[in-house]
């Protein structure tokens, strides 16, 4: 199963395409980057730069599930429309392209990759590279994120399965 993570935002969206190997059950990167819009462009065509990209992304890679982080925020409206504007952006071309959506709030992709919900961004970043085999850290920080949510995806996926032959079973 390959899996995009997407970090969404307006001026950086990051993105990660993660599999999972069926022998050993170890992650691997398939592409990651980020797709970056011009601030001094006005919003419209930002969002039409970012939905190209988006789109040209998800011919290139042929994901089965695209994974974004399902947004909450407490301060700074400013960010949450932009980064709102994004992830519609996205989940709209998903839907597009039959893509499957799936959800996970940060401190579910935090709790999947580090094993504590509150971690901070340097210790997923740090997990990130390890569960990967990375040689260094994703760079910029939206590439990190994004791969981290592919992982949390692949990790719930694979619980699923799990669960779904343990019900099969004769008690």
């Amino acid at each position: 199963m390959f899996v995009l993570g997407i970090d969404p935002g307006l001026s950086r969206c990051g993105y990660g395409c993660v599999t999972r190997t069926q022998a050993a059950g170890e992650y691997r990167t398939i592409a990651a980057g980020v797709v970056t819009t011009p601030p001094s462009e006005p919003v419209p065509t930002r969002l039409a730069m970012l939905r190209s990209d988006l789109d040209e992304l998800l011919d290139d890679l042929q994901p089965d599930v695209m994974v974004i982080e399902r947004i909450f925020f407490r301060s700074n409206a400013r960010t949450a429309m932009s980064v709102g504007q994004a992830s519609g952006v996205a989940l709209l071309t998903a839907v597009e392209h039959g893509c499957r959506v799936a959800e996970y709030t940060a401190a579910e992709v935090k709790l999947a990759v580090t094993g504590y919900g509150s971690a901070p961004k340097e210790q997923v970043q740090a997990m990130v590279t390890r569960l990967l085999r990375l040689g260094e850290v994703p760079r910029p920080a939206d590439v990190a994120d994004a791969l981290a949510l592919g992982i949390c995806h692949l990790g719930a996926a694979s619980w699923e399965q799990e669960r779904a032959m343990m019900r099969g079973l004769p008690r």
